[in-house]
């Protein structure tokens, strides 16, 4: 995958992500159009299908939120590239098929409109910007079958048949 990154700082958490003020739906257009406002009110406006979000440590800290990743990946981010992730944010990514990774180094070579391509079976990120290549950990083949086929309930229909 190949995007452009907005980046972010440190401890963004999910009422940053989409405020609370949002919680009464779960409907992912909506949610999409509210996405990180408080923290960058342009967000919504700039971000584009493919888009990659960049930020520092403890990305999708405070509480255990579907709502967040959700709000991410229907305003049209690819992936998340941070230092590190909360836990639980970490788990509800891989259950809606949100892709995020681990990778302080592609984090601090890292500027908003950057261009970056990330290889997620291989653990591969290159800034194009920059020409540095990093690595990470890839995701299990199990994590990896989760996120392609859309997150954790199609791959358990997918697996069940229906």
């Amino acid at each position: 995958m190949r995007g452009r990154a907005h980046v972010f700082g440190d401890d963004v958490n999910t009422d940053e992500i989409i405020p609370a003020r949002y919680l009464n739906t779960i409907e992912p257009a909506i949610l999409a159009q509210h996405c990180l406002e408080d923290a960058d009110p342009e967000f919504a406006a700039k971000v584009r299908p493919g888009d990659l979000l960049v930020a520092g440590d403890n990305f999708g800290c405070g509480s255990s939120r579907e709502h967040a990743p959700i709000a991410l990946k229907a305003a049209g981010v690819a992936c998340v590239v941070a230092k590190s992730f909360a836990r639980i944010f970490f788990r509800n990514a891989i259950n809606i098929g949100l892709p995020i990774v681990t990778c302080p180094e592609a984090v601090d070579d890292a500027r908003a409109g950057h261009e970056l391509e990330i290889d997620l079976a291989r653990g591969r990120l290159t800034n194009l910007a920059t020409g540095r290549t990093f690595a990470f950990p890839p995701f299990t083949e199990e994590i990896q079958a989760i996120i392609a086929a859309g997150g954790l309930m199609p791959f358990v229909k997918g697996q069940l048949g229906r």
